[in-house]
């Protein structure tokens, strides 16, 4: 059979397996909150793809993307909340509204005039949604309002910041930053030597966060720093696993001073293929 390219195929099939009695008991099980991990869980697999540069595979996960788009809508219009029609329309109004320079008067604006245009749009959203909220909320909405708590940790610190940074509260200097970072490693050390355990996470993130922020003023994003870290780690050690197998050897019958000396090796041998 043919695939179908017509969303309504997968809405209506979306449709059968969460119908009582006939559908899928699986599906039928789930919630908002069950499905949420799943969706961040394909999000993630998209961005691997991405990383990967893998398209076939950025097809088939983007469409397990958009197939937790249609459960959410699915279990919403279930409880006569919204549909998938609406979050269609939803994000194409707002589209068209945060667009002015390219569907409105706004038009020829230079980049900076565009992001300073975005964020006025953003607040004025913010400021409508406010309006909206009960009376006992509170009147005046926070600089750090909008971030959602639900992302993932490097995210969310990066976004922190970044509000933070358009009120002022930041640094103008990238070394600046990497002082911070020397200072909280010195914490870091100081409680490791002092024997306060409790202490020592919590001044880690500390670390964690001032790296965050140097990453952001070096226009590096984190998540992919980190990504591309943990890619080049894991090519390392096959390096390493390949090396000793060649002796008959694994990692676990090697000392760490042999791992390391391959290590290194694996490291010269891969700046001398990117200097080829």
């Amino acid at each position: 059979m043919k695939p179908s390219r017509d969303i309504a195929t997968l809405l209506e099939l979306m449709s059968a397996l969460r119908t009582p009695g006939s559908g899928c008991p699986w599906d039928l099980e789930q919630t908002f909150a069950t499905i949420a991990p799943y969706t961040i869980e394909e999000a993630y697999e998209v961005a691997d793809a991405i990383a990967r540069a893998d398209l076939d595979d950025l097809r088939d996960e983007l469409g397990d993307l958009l197939l937790q788009v249609v459960f959410h809508a699915q279990m919403a219009q279930e409880r006569g909340a919204f549909a998938f029609g609406d979050v269609v329309e939803a994000i194409t109004a707002k589209l068209v509204r945060r667009h002015p320079h390219v569907f409105g008067d706004a038009r020829t604006l230079p980049v900076e005039a565009v992001n300073a245009l975005w964020d006025q749009i953003k607040a004025e959203e913010r400021a409508e949604r406010a309006s909206k909220q009960p009376a006992s909320a509170p009147d005046r909405p926070g600089v750090l309002d909008g971030v959602s708590s639900g992302l993932p940790a490097l995210t969310r610190a990066l976004k922190l910041q970044a509000k933070a940074s358009r009120v002022g509260f930041d640094w103008n200097d990238p070394l600046a930053v990497l002082a911070k970072i020397r200072e909280e490693a010195d914490e870091i050390e100081a409680a490791i030597s002092a024997g306060e355990r409790d202490r020592v996470a919590g001044e880690v993130g500390d670390l964690m966060f001032a790296v965050v922020n140097l990453a952001r003023h070096v226009d590096a994003d984190p998540d992919q720093a980190l990504r591309a870290t943990n890619l080049k780690f894991e090519r390392r050690f096959a390096a390493i696993e390949a090396a000793l197998a060649a002796k008959g050897k694994s990692p676990k019958d090697a000392t760490l001073a042999e791992m390391d000396a391959l290590w290194d090796a694996a490291k010269v041998a891969e700046q001398a293929q990117a200097e080829r």
